[in-house]
């Protein structure tokens, strides 16, 4: 039997003609200068993909806040860069501490799992960071070889602000640190040296304002030595981080690199380190408490209190009487903004990492968002959303610059 060719449609049919304005939890808009990136080709093997390896390794070291010669770049999305890091530092046997409070804490967990590990999940109570001296006495407990944490739960909007405590406690107990930092890496402040992380992960598509699906790793000296000292045959082939050493320090073959991916996450960095960390840290801060504020002048309530938010990702309580899906739908049928729903919480979240983070965006998202609400029959207070988004924006102080 002959298969035919099926009958498509091109994609200039299926997009909208006005280009959505991505505000939700990621992916995020990327600059212009990282799209361009991102359609060049050039020899995976050659001398100038070697020359924007080491830049890139260089831009990193920046970023990650680290003197480390162990970071990796991962074809994949964020949860590939979190599976490299868990499969090369969690051996069979292994006792692993993973802090849960999300989704994406539990998918650590679960990965740890897999790979054999023993794991203890120290379940943190909805909506709420981690507290230092409770995992420090859980670390006692358990005496694990690893532990997993996120720095800012994506799924639920909350930040582990004690996260260079947790960090401390682990380091004294002898235990190595896997830190997810998908959405909160050049957004806020980690410091991976300073508070001694052994792997930091992170994915392109969300606070470094890059493409989906290339994604860094980094390892300390510590997490290295065990990476090249276990004795078994690691299971994972393409995340094999002593074969992905090959290329991006040897300049040997490992697998076709992705290339222009890697071009994207070169201007994705050098923009970063352009703007500096100082002056990032406070667009961001500065954006996220003005959206925060325009939120709560619309009348509505932010899900996580404030000691556990997070900035990077904000949640926001769906009103009584209103659906979660018809507000995501409306918001963008109606304002081309999209924003995202949540796993399992009755919440809507709007991002606030790389991109997003710009006047122009927050003022466009508020009214989107308020306009929605009042036209599903809501109510939100328009005016006052924006005079307080405002107000917060010219009454900030820089904080980090």
């Amino acid at each position: 039997m002959r298969i035919s060719a099926p009958i498509v449609e091109s994609l200039d049919t299926i997009l909208p003609e006005e280009p959505l304005l991505m505000m939700g939890a990621g992916p995020v808009p990327i600059p212009a200068k990282v799209a361009a990136a991102n359609g060049i080709v050039i020899n995976h093997l050659g001398e100038t993909m070697s020359r924007i390896i080491e830049q890139v390794k260089s831009m990193s070291r920046y970023v990650f806040q680290t003197e480390s010669s162990h970071i990796l770049g991962v074809a994949g999305p964020g949860s590939a860069a979190m599976e490299m890091a868990v499969a090369n530092l969690v051996a069979p046997g292994d006792r692993v501490l993973s802090v849960s409070n999300g989704f994406f804490s539990g998918r650590l967990a679960e990965m740890s799992e897999r790979v054999g590990g023993e794991v203890t999940r120290y379940t943190i109570a909805e909506g709420q960071a981690a507290s230092p001296e409770e995992i420090a006495k859980a670390i006692a407990e358990v005496q694990p070889k690893v532990l997993t944490i996120v720095q800012g739960e994506t799924s639920n909007t909350v930040c582990n602000s004690a996260l260079p405590e947790i960090c401390s406690a682990a380091k004294s107990a002898g235990c190595l640190v896997i830190v997810d930092a998908v959405c909160t890496l050049s957004t806020m402040p980690l410091n991976m040296d300073e508070w001694g992380v052994d792997a930091v992960i992170t994915g392109g598509q969300k606070g470094l304002s890059c493409i989906p699906g290339v994604s860094l790793v980094a390892f300390s000296e510590q997490a290295w030595d065990k990476i090249t000292t276990r004795e078994d045959t690691l299971r994972h082939w393409c995340l094999d981080a002593k074969l992905a050493d090959k290329f991006w320090y040897q300049s040997s073959y490992h697998y076709t690199a992705p290339v222009s991916g890697i071009m994207a996450i070169h201007e994705a960095l050098r923009l970063i380190c352009d703007e500096t960390l100082e002056k990032r840290f406070d667009r961001h801060l500065k954006c996220s408490l003005a959206l925060q504020a325009g939120i709560q002048g619309l009348g509505l309530s932010l899900y996580a209190d404030k000691a556990s938010r997070l900035n990077s990702v904000v949640g926001i309580n769906v009103p009584e009487g209103l659906n979660q899906k018809e507000i995501l739908a409306a918001i963008s049928r109606d304002f081309k903004v999209e924003i995202s729903g949540s796993f399992g919480l009755n919440i809507v979240r709007i991002g606030q990492m790389g991109e997003q983070c710009r006047v122009h965006n927050i003022f466009r998202t508020i009214h989107a968002l308020g306009s929605t609400i009042q036209r599903l029959g809501g109510e939100a207070n328009l005016p006052l959303g924006v005079a307080m988004l405002e107000k917060t924006l010219q009454e900030y102080q820089p904080q980090f610059s």
